[in-house]
């Protein structure tokens, strides 16, 4: 099937849950047969523990499948942050079951039995302008760099699961302070404030929605976002509007890095027209 689209017409849905959910791999058929029933495109990861996706579709697809899994009382209060793009972000459509929903293989950070602290959009900006407050970034470097809030001291790890490590070794000795920590859309400080709660911290705080929610939220006079939010599709990275910013991943690093502007008609036109998939960033 082509993949062509236009006019912001591909909805884009990120969500995940945790939960009890024993009956998952039961639930993973489900959605599978569903997905490709109405045509989605993303990964939607399924675990023990619950749901983490960002998929993508026409606005009835994603209407559809968010109906479906808050048709379970497990899912009925499950968060999604929406946005819009005129091309599809996602090659293909898959189901997959793991371990966890987000990994960090470290015990102890379970966000079902502990967790830190929600803080909505509105409530972060006095949060994070306190001098006394550390905040920390709780993504990958190379995501830092397209963009962070003002002032949050960047861990520097090439994976998630070099987190526990940064905890243990570097910010261990701040346990007294007010903490506040924040990612993309939320699950990433679920998983990171349970382990800083089993470690004895005492003032954790978590941006709610992650940085999705609060671009989406927050007015731009009012943002103290710097920059563009890394996304994990064929958008990149997101601007303050919600919308693909100019990043492209470079074939050689396979990072981010700002597109020159020799190359923004014609990558755009390779998205629209799905020719990205096959050859990505290479002209």
């Amino acid at each position: 099937m082509e993949v062509s689209n236009t006019n912001n017409s591909w909805k884009i849905a990120a969500f995940y849950h945790f939960t009890k959910f024993p009956d998952y791999e039961s639930w993973a058929d489900r959605l599978v047969e569903h997905g490709l029933s109405v045509g989605l495109r993303g990964t939607i990861i399924l675990a023990e523990e619950g749901i983490n996706s960002t998929c993508s579709g026409s606005v009835e697809a994603i209407d559809r499948t968010i109906e479906l899994i808050r048709s379970d009382e497990r899912f009925k209060s499950m968060e999604v942050k929406y946005s819009y793009a005129d091309f599809c972000p996602f090659p293909k459509f898959k189901v997959k079951k793991k371990p966890e929903i987000v990994t960090f293989r470290q015990s102890g950070a379970d966000p079902r039995t502990t967790v830190g602290e929600y803080l909505d959009p509105k409530d972060w900006n006095d949060l994070i302008s306190d001098p006394d407050v550390i905040t920390i970034d709780t993504r990958n470097d190379y995501e830092v760099k397209v963009g962070q809030f003002k002032g949050a001291i960047n861990p520097k790890t090439d994976d998630f699961t070099d987190f526990a490590q940064f905890v243990d070794k570097q910010l261990i000795e701040h346990r007294d302070k007010k903490i506040a920590m924040y990612c993309t859309g939320g699950i990433r400080c679920e998983r990171s404030t349970a382990y800083l709660k089993e470690k004895g911290f005492k003032d954790v705080y978590h941006l709610k929605g992650g940085i999705l929610k609060y671009l989406e939220t927050m007015p731009k006079k009012e943002s103290l976002w710097e920059g563009d939010c890394f996304v994990f599709d064929y958008r990149v990275a997101v601007n303050h509007d919600l919308k693909p910013a100019l990043w492209k991943i470079d074939p050689t690093t396979n990072l981010p890095e700002p597109m020159n502007p020799l190359e923004i008609d014609k990558i755009a036109e390779r998205r629209r027209s799905g020719a990205i998939f096959k050859k990505p960033y290479t002209f």
